[in-house]
């Protein structure tokens, strides 16, 4: 769910305005990893903060060398990749669609040479016409509901499900209806502050010296001053503070408007009954996305594989990467039904790596997912999942996310997923984000996910948080493995980057009130932070019979 997985993290980076306005170890190594990983543990903090190069990189920095907990992408390149092109991977972007044209990512799009395009019809017969660079199983639809609303817009589930249903509405729709109104009431406030000063100093532009030189008595001046102080500690531009403050306004109007409004039904564009799986003429073969603000695929697409050393933006985490484009998560939760045949469309088309940066907490067809999901390893097919931005236990089954390769914390059912939660760039105590899931049984491994610079819509590059942009470090990680060494199974590849990554003994707070702390060991199944170098390394000797997983 595109609206989950981005914009609830936007909720949290800009809290402290509302805070603001209402105030007016010892590894142990194995011989495997060259990463010398026996005194991580005892890595020196890093005190300075990051540099823009650093900031615009760092989820491929190194721990050791950086003394930030990257993914040592870049030293996997230097020292051994290198000029090794590999085989190429595709990898399937499960999302909201990706900005083909975008100057990052045009070189490395899939491409379908079996299809002509434009001519309307499915010319190798593959069950899809015109699908070039992928599939859109949203057809023209956009904005969509949440699940739990469409389940109780369409009286889907039993009776507590349903009432479940219910009360999460209400609570939520609660939730936004005051977040929109304190959020308009602060830009109010803000841009009358804002308005006064200008006219105080007669200009329009200002900073915080031209603040401290006012020396006005009254009151009212003297609260304008107060306000645009602190908005200038979380935001350098008063402008970029009322910006902010609207796309706030936007996203809780979209909440109360798509997301929670039981009387709409953003499904109609498409056409199909979405609870039909046998229902399955619909759709397009344009994988585009629709509008800018449908920017969640094509950031994620870059994380993976933007082209490397163009001059231009970013470099992928993976080389030699053929993307695929699968739009089937809307602004609000996705339909089991299009993920569980984006999952297939994936497989059935080459793909060996699958990126699913998305979620939601109610799947009334989760069996369908859970097929697909097995048929992709039966074909030998990774999955890469988001854990989820609430900040909260998996394991505790008051708190599912859904898809997931288990149920109700039961034995796996699928060799060839890996959830993953989503680091800070500061080593220590606070390195797991606070907006990350975890869980030691349904959370396999932590990435680099917080302000991860990649690519935007129209030639853009932007900074994003969440799980949903670990999860595509993770996926290039394994387009990587797999480009190197393509005989090794999904399974196995799932194995190799969870062995490999860097064990970290540190206790970690978790959560967004902070009220809970552990180390990895204890809160994922690897107790470990993915690392692409030593994947490499152990994939190396995996591959040439000297070790057994």
């Amino acid at each position: 769910m595109t609206n989950t997985y981005f914009k609830s993290i936007f909720t949290l980076t800009i809290a402290a305005i509302l805070t603001s306005c209402g105030s007016a170890g010892t590894a142990g190594g194995s011989g495997l990893i060259l990463t010398p990983v026996e005194n991580i543990d005892s890595t020196p903090l890093k005190i300075a903060d990051l540099t823009t190069s650093e900031k615009n990189n760092w989820g491929h920095l190194d721990l050791v060398a950086d003394t930030i907990p990257g993914m040592s992408v870049d030293k996997a390149y230097s020292e051994i990749i290198k000029n090794r092109k590999g085989t190429k991977t595709i990898v399937a972007v499960l999302d909201s669609g990706i900005d083909l044209k975008h100057e990052d990512l045009v070189n490395v799009l899939w491409t379908n040479t079996k299809e002509r395009a434009g001519n309307g019809i499915d010319d190798d017969g593959n069950g899809y016409i015109d699908d070039i660079h992928g599939y859109n199983f949203l057809g023209e639809s956009y904005n969509e509901q949440l699940e739990y609303v469409r389940m109780l817009r369409l009286n889907i589930g039993d009776a507590a499900t349903l009432s479940k249903a219910k009360s999460q509405l209400d609570a939520k729709y609660n939730e936004a209806l005051q977040g929109k109104e304190q959020y308009e009431s602060i830009y109010q406030a803000v841009k009358n502050a804002d308005n006064d000063v200008k006219k105080y100093l007669k200009k329009e532009t200002y900073n915080k010296q031209d603040l401290a030189g006012i020396k006005a008595t009254d009151e009212a001046m003297q609260r304008n001053v107060a306000i645009l102080n602190q908005m200038l500690s979380i935001n350098e531009t008063i402008p970029g503070v009322l910006d902010d403050l609207n796309k706030g306004i936007k996203y809780y109007s979209e909440q109360l408007n798509y997301n929670l409004n039981k009387d709409f039904n953003g499904r109609s564009p498409v056409g199909d009954d979405p609870y039909n799986l046998a229902d399955v003429n619909y759709g397009n073969g344009n994988p585009m996305n629709r509008v800018d603000d449908e920017s969640h695929g094509t950031h994620v697409a870059g994380i993976i594989a933007a082209e490397r050393n163009n001059g231009k933006g970013v470099n992928g985490v993976a080389n030699n990467v053929a993307i695929m484009s699968i739009r089937a998560v809307p602004n609000g939760d996705e339909y089991d039904k299009d993920i569980a045949r984006g999952i297939r469309y994936a497989v059935d088309n080459g793909a060996r790596v699958i990126n699913g940066s998305f979620g939601k907490s109610f799947s009334p067809k989760a069996e369908w997912v859970n097929d697909a999901l097995k048929y992709a390893a039966k074909k030998n097919v990774l999955f890469v999942h988001a854990a989820g931005n609430d900040g909260a236990d998996l394991d505790d089954p008051t708190n599912p996310n859904f898809p997931n390769d288990q149920i109700t914390n039961g034995p796996e059912f699928a060799d060839n997923v890996i959830t993953v939660g989503a680091l800070n760039p500061k080593y220590g105590s606070e390195m797991v984000a606070s907006y990350s899931n975890y869980g030691k049984i349904n959370v396999d491994i932590f990435a680099p996910g917080t302000d991860i610079y990649s690519t935007y819509p129209n030639n853009e590059y932007e900074y994003s948080p969440g799980t949903s942009m670990a999860s595509p470090g993770v996926a290039g990680i394994a387009a990587l493995v797999i480009s190197q060494y393509p005989n090794l199974t999904a399974a196995q590849v799932k194995k190799i980057i969870l062995q490999s990554g860097l064990p970290i003994k540190t206790k970690v707070v978790l959560g967004s009130n902070g009220g809970k702390s552990g180390s990895l060991n204890e809160v994922s199944t690897s107790g470990k932070i993915a690392n692409a170098y030593n994947a490499l390394v152990l994939a190396s000797k995996v591959a040439a019979g000297q070790v057994k997983l």
